[in-house]
Formats: C-alpha cells, sequence, structure tokens
C-alpha cells in the first residue's frame, strides 16, 4: 500500500485551495501545507490545453525547490476549465462570473488538471482530463448560486461539490475528484510509482 511506502517521507502540498487539501487527505496521507504567496502566473503564449496546467503545476513547484532534502516530496497542481477553445479562468466580479456560467450553461466543457510530484532526485507531472455537460441554466439560477455561494476563487465560476454540481450537470466523462481539482485516484496511482523510483 502507498501509506507504507510513505511513512519515511515528508510530504508537501504547496496548495492554498481548501479543496485539494480535503482530497488529499482521503487518501489517508500524513501531509503538511505550505503556500508561499506572491507567486505570479505566467503562462507563454501558444500553448495548447494541456500543455497550460502542466507547466502552471511544475512553474509552482520551483518555487519551492529549497524544501525538497531528503525524503521531502513535494505536490503542486494546477486545474483550467476549457470552453470553445479558450482557457475560462477565475470570475473577475460579479458581472463576470454570471458571464461565464450563461457561456457554461448548455453545453460541454473540459476541466484539465495538472500534477507535478517533485523529489531531490526525480520530477514527475502528469494530467487528467473530465468532460462535463451543464444543462441550460436560468438567470434565476445562475444569480441564487453566485449569490448563495459566491464561486469567485473557482475556475469557471463554480465547483461541482457545491449546489450548481447537484442541480445542473448532466453528466461527467472522467474523474469527478479532477473537476474538484485533484485528480486523486491518478495521483495515488502515480506516487506509488515515484515512491518505488526513489527507492531504486
Amino acid at each position: 500500500m502507498l501509506q507504507t511506502h510513505l511513512n519515511n517521507y515528508k510530504i508537501i502540498l504547496a496548495s492554498q485551495s481548501p479543496r485539494r487539501k480535503h482530497l488529499l487527505e482521503g487518501l489517508d496521507i500524513d501531509f503538511e501545507v505550505l503556500v508561499r504567496p506572491g507567486i505570479v502566473e505566467k503562462v507563454p503564449k501558444g500553448l495548447d490545453k494541456i500543455k497550460i496546467p502542466l507547466y502552471l503545476a511544475e512553474f509552482k513547484s520551483e518555487a519551492y525547490t529549497d524544501l525538497l532534502k531528503e525524503k521531502v516530496l513535494l505536490i503542486t497542481a494546477d486545474t483550467i476549465v476549457w470552453h470553445n477553445n479558450r482557457e475560462l479562468g477565475k470570475p473577475e466580479n460579479f458581472k463576470h462570473a454570471v458571464h461565464l456560467l450563461k457561456e457554461l450553461s448548455g453545453s460541454m466543457h473540459e476541466v484539465i488538471t495538472g500534477v507535478c510530484l517533485r523529489s531531490q532526485k526525480q520530477q514527475k507531472t502528469f494530467y487528467s482530463l473530465s468532460k462535463v455537460w451543464f444543462r441550460s441554466l436560468s438567470d434565476e439560477e445562475i444569480n441564487y448560486y453566485l449569490k448563495h455561494y459566491k464561486p469567485f476563487d473557482k475556475a469557471g465560476s463554480y465547483g461541482i461539490q457545491e449546489w450548481l454540481g447537484y442541480a445542473a450537470i448532466e453528466k461527467i466523462d472522467g474523474s469527478f475528484y479532477n473537476v474538484m481539482g485533484l485528480p486523486v485516484q491518478a495521483l495515488y496511482n502515480e506516487l506509488i510509482k515515484f515512491i518505488e523510483n526513489e527507492e531504486n
């Protein structure tokens, strides 16, 4: 089991997302959360939808390389929402959030998470992609969700684990937890292989 292999390791989750913390806790792994403020995320122009979250996950990990002592393992991640051939980021304000949800209403979008595992010896980056179908949303429903749940820190202006996820999502192709922000099943498998490489 993964837990047996991780007994001698210090795991650091470098993320301010409470959802990623909650999901990693679900794997029964001992870890600590560490966030360094002021990391400015700049994506080179021309990256395709897969390379954007992979690039950002790796970019974030570079801010913590001084912590990578022996038996320390760092986890960083980034999630994007992709719709109509462009990335939908976090809403700038209430009006922008309304616009984003109207764009997602009655259509399919993709949620892509890039994850970077890093130690003194190695680095492994992987991604997970989920397709999400929304039914058509009324203005009343959009306003209700935004006023009650204030999802202004979330890409695409929604959280699948909140009211809108229950009321509006018709179908998901891929990992549900990836849409929340961390593909924990894929992460579990990658951690096993990562630790095996560490010990060989």
